[in-house]
């Protein structure tokens, strides 16, 4: 068997938020002064150029299928410093046509006509932070905008020409009730995006709402509020291809789906993750950079950038494959595993049957797919794929 390049997408990590959410546990920085902008993107583009030096052959002839701005809140930074980036990071890397370039948006943080500059800077896809609409909920959450001002933004970006827009949105809220949740849902849809990722609030480590937890509903209460908003979200024409994410056709996001059908991804910024297929070599590297700002900006595209490197071992791969594929309503085909992993089905061919057997995966011989039973323990499943 013989591993085969798949998609190559680019995530680009923009660290800085206004403050920090109690919830929340990505590498996000909450605003202490000005931050250095520009010296950032200066430092995204060496980061590049070094990763690019770095894994050398393995990136040769490969174009950029997607590329994610995330955060932090990555609408901090001006149009025009997006655009430089985008620029530099064309004339080192090709870009596929059509290619999805998305930017996380904090309601909070724009201002109106700026979306214009964001689209004259090359993003065609603006994914809101909106979590709720309730504004005692956004209070809880330590939101810094309200719904109105969440209503105002998404209107405004479709004024501005933006015609493809994720809203993100949570359930199982402190004390949030099952007409709370299906209220929100209905919101986001009256505001026509194309995409809505629905996510359950969880307790993460190492975040102010582990320390200090707000109450929360059971478990029960929780997948009762999820298939409720299921239905709903497909009443309203958008589809569930994946377990937090619905889409009008054809708008599933191209950099997720990369990611949950076991693509590659460079990943630059303070703290970014990457997956790199190298078929000459056989092997699946991954690659996550330094997670405080500073010293990140100190490195200057050195090696200090660099926070671990590692090789995903034959025997990691099932479980690295199927955390990622396993996520998708329709499942995967089958000889995606072969082609992305390397490996011959015998691998997993106990732990599918055994997967069968207690319902949790489809027999269907040409996919690897959850039933609905394995949706909801999908953990489970997923573990069942250890080394």
């Amino acid at each position: 068997m013989a591993l085969i390049a798949p998609p190559l997408a680019l995530y680009v990590h923009m660290p800085w938020c206004v403050k920090k959410c109690p919830y929340c546990d990505f590498n996000s920085h909450g605003l202490r002064g000005e931050p250095p902008y520009a010296a950032y993107v200066d430092a995204l583009l060496a980061d590049l150029d070094a990763d690019r030096t770095d894994f050398g052959s393995a990136l040769h002839d490969r174009r950029i299928v997607s590329v994610f701005f995330g955060g932090g809140t990555p609408s901090l930074f001006a149009p025009e410093l997006i655009a430089r980036f985008l620029d530099g990071a064309r004339t080192r890397l090709s870009f596929a046509d059509h290619c999805e370039i998305t930017l996380e948006t904090n309601p909070g943080t724009v201002e109106h006509g700026r979306f214009d500059g964001y689209l004259d800077a090359g993003i065609n896809r603006i994914s809101f932070g909106i979590q709720s609409f309730d504004d005692d909920k956004l209070k809880r959450l330590g939101r810094i905008h309200s719904a109105a001002e969440a209503e105002a933004a998404v209107k405004s970006a479709q004024d501005a020409g933006v015609d493809n827009i994720n809203l993100d949105l949570m359930y199982a809220l402190p004390e949030q009730s099952l007409p709370g949740a299906l209220a929100d849902v209905d919101r986001a849809v009256a505001l026509q995006p194309t995409h809505i990722s629905h996510y359950q609030l969880t307790l993460e480590p190492n975040t102010a709402f582990a320390a200090h937890p707000p109450p929360l509903p059971d478990d029960d209460a929780a997948w009762t509020m999820q298939e409720a908003c299921e239905v709903r979200l497909a009443e309203a024409g958008y589809a569930q291809y994946e377990i937090s994410a619905y889409a009008k056709p054809d708008r599933q996001c191209e950099h997720n789906l990369n990611y949950w059908q076991f693509g590659d991804y460079l990943g630059i910024g303070a703290g970014a993750h990457g997956k790199v297929t190298d078929a000459s070599r056989q092997q699946v590297l991954r690659r996550w950079k330094t997670r405080h700002p500073n010293a990140y900006l100190e490195a200057g595209g050195g090696l200090p950038r660099i926070g671990g490197h590692a090789e995903v071992t034959s025997a990691e791969l099932p479980f690295e494959y199927m955390l990622n594929a396993l996520r998708l309503i329709d499942g995967v085909p089958v000889g995606d595993f072969i082609a992305r992993t390397g490996l011959p089905l015998d691998r997993i061919v106990a732990q599918v049957a055994d997967g069968q057997r207690r319902g949790w995966l489809e027999s269907d011989p040409e996919r690897l797919a959850t039933t609905p039973l394995g949706q909801r323990f999908l953990n489970d499943v997923i573990a069942s794929f250890l080394a």
